[in-house]
């Protein structure tokens, strides 16, 4: 069994937030290259190779909007260390050390095999935003071909505080989000296993686990954002994960 991959600390605006379902907004990038980029890129590598379907979805109406992302984060990388080299063959010098080609046709693929964060496109069709794109390689007990071509109630259907009240603030937190006004909320999670691809299925819902009892503490920092060409709303993910003992005593 290979080592959990894991991060030695949280980020302070992890700590001082409120969880789920308080948001606020994105104060400086939302974009995220942490200590665990490494091994977190090379779980990202494997799962896109070995198990690609389970973790990369598009719609061909999304097509666009992808391809407006992956122009999007592009433009960010050199703010971070990743060195480009489009005049020759059009690759990215990740901070890793791999060299990532910029495939044109496969914008999805190419963004999770760059960036740690997953990437979920969602797109307004009647009075819902529907999820018709996502590089998923780290579900936190969910699998994206449930959720796939859904709108939200229907992907939160199986959680129970996601009553009408919840799913009308929702929808409004989607509707409203502005062009270059990203915000961001996050959840806390207790495990019992520190991997990071955890898929489960809405007909196996995951065990709660005490936080008391449970050795690893899981958080995503979720960033919802608008593309400005295609309007299409992005829903980004970063995840942590340490061992209870690295878990700042005020989240205990």
């Amino acid at each position: 069994m290979s080592a959990p991959i894991l991060h030695r600390h949280l980020p302070d605006d992890l700590i001082e937030a409120r969880p789920l379902p308080g948001v606020r907004p994105v104060s400086g990038r939302w974009l995220r290259v942490d200590q665990a980029y490494n091994a977190q890129m090379a779980e990202r590598e494997r799962l896109i190779g070995a198990q690609r379907r389970e973790v990369i979805y598009l719609d061909d109406a999304a097509r666009p909007a992808a391809d407006e992302l992956l122009h999007q984060i592009l433009g960010m990388l050199s703010s971070f260390d990743f060195d480009f080299d489009f005049d020759v063959d059009k690759t990215v010098q990740c901070p890793d050390g791999r060299s990532v080609f910029i495939e044109p046709d496969d914008p999805l693929g190419t963004l999770g095999r760059l960036v740690q964060c997953d990437l979920c496109i969602l797109q307004k069709q009647g009075d819902e935003h529907v999820l018709t794109g996502a590089v998923l390689c780290f579900p936190a007990s969910w699998r994206l071909s449930e959720k796939a071509g859904h709108p939200l109630t229907r992907i939160h259907d199986p959680i129970p505080e996601y009553d009408a009240n919840l799913a009308r603030r929702v929808q409004r937190l989607f509707d409203g989000v502005r062009v270059g006004q990203p915000i961001w909320r996050f959840n806390r999670l207790w495990y019992e296993d520190p991997a990071l691809y955890q898929p489960r299925s809405e007909a196996q819902p995951r065990p709660v686990m005490p936080g008391e009892s449970a050795p690893f503490y899981r958080s995503e920092r979720q960033t919802v954002f608008r593309l400005p060409k295609t309007t299409a709303v992005v829903f980004a993910i970063h995840t942590y994960v340490l061992r209870r003992a690295d878990v700042p005593h005020q989240l205990l």
